[in-house]
């Protein structure tokens, strides 16, 4: 099944695959549709631009097989009402962050990272949230970390198989919530420059093989070691379910570099 992500807000942004305007690529689905909030009028308009279209991208299962993805510009600016100038000066500042790739006379595409620094990103995150949790054990109050055992207990009940989509959303939410507990702000900070990417790729990696099975097992022994305020039982739980992740996509994602090169190819 096809996976939307909703933002409340009556404007959308379509994220289409690259293919001929009109055309619809029926082998991938259905053009996938993200909603956005429409425009406050005490906000910075190239600001506010920003800000939506990054909060889309991120909701983007952008390592989808063949989900190579491209901004129809035209219609983002017909849906929130603007002129193109504002559109450009947020799509310019995604690119400038890494997040789209501009090419002259053929679109806006949402950029993917290649294997090689996706495996980085995941060895870092790791650094990062194995740290919170270990400061979390220390700095956290009583309150915020039951926080996280509210979030898996949700799962409890048998009924998994059938939320994988809501899993995954809280799934992310979980290890943010780590980071949050850890009261260490540029921790936080350092791991929400990976965060865009970082989403997908859990996303993505949520629906292979047992992986969804093995999170609920992986994330009870992160409460409880956070939980017994074991600094050193916490960091390892966290640090060792992560880097599970890097063994899973390095081991099965090999033909996302191949993919990535050939959509950059009919790109350019």
């Amino acid at each position: 099944m096809e996976r939307q992500k909703w933002i409340a807000g009556p404007i959308s942004l379509c994220m289409v695959y690259h293919m001929p305007q009109g055309i619809r690529d029926t082998t991938l689905g259905e053009v996938t549709v993200v909603r956005l909030s429409p425009i406050p009028s005490n906000f910075t308009l190239k600001d506010h631009v920003y800000d939506m279209l990054k909060g889309a991208i991120t909701e983007m299962d952008i390592y989808r097989q063949g989900a190579d993805l491209r901004l129809d510009e035209r219609s983002l600016a017909e849906q929130l009402g603007i002129s193109r100038t504002p559109l450009r000066e947020a799509i310019a500042r995604l690119e400038r962050d890494g997040l789209v790739l501009v090419v002259p006379r053929k679109g806006v595409y949402v950029q993917q990272k290649s294997l090689t620094e996706i495996l980085e990103m995941i060895v870092a995150w790791a650094a990062l949230e194995s740290m919170a949790a270990r400061l979390a054990t220390e700095r956290a109050s009583d309150g915020e970390i039951a926080s996280l055992r509210k979030i898996a207990a949700k799962y409890n009940d048998g009924t998994l198989d059938t939320r994988i989509s809501e899993y995954s959303d809280d799934n992310i939410r979980f290890h943010q919530r780590i980071l949050e507990i850890s009261k260490c702000a540029l921790l936080k900070e350092l791991a929400d420059g990976l965060f865009l990417h970082m989403h997908a790729v859990r996303l993505r990696a949520m629906s292979e093989g047992d992986r969804v099975r093995r999170s609920v097992v992986d994330h009870a022994e992160i409460i409880e070691a956070i939980e017994s305020r074991d600094p050193d039982e916490a960091e390892r739980r966290v640090r060792e379910h992560t880097m599970r992740l890097h063994e899973h996509v390095r081991r099965t994602w090999t033909k996302l570099e191949l993919n990535r090169i050939a959509a950059a190819e009919a790109a350019s």
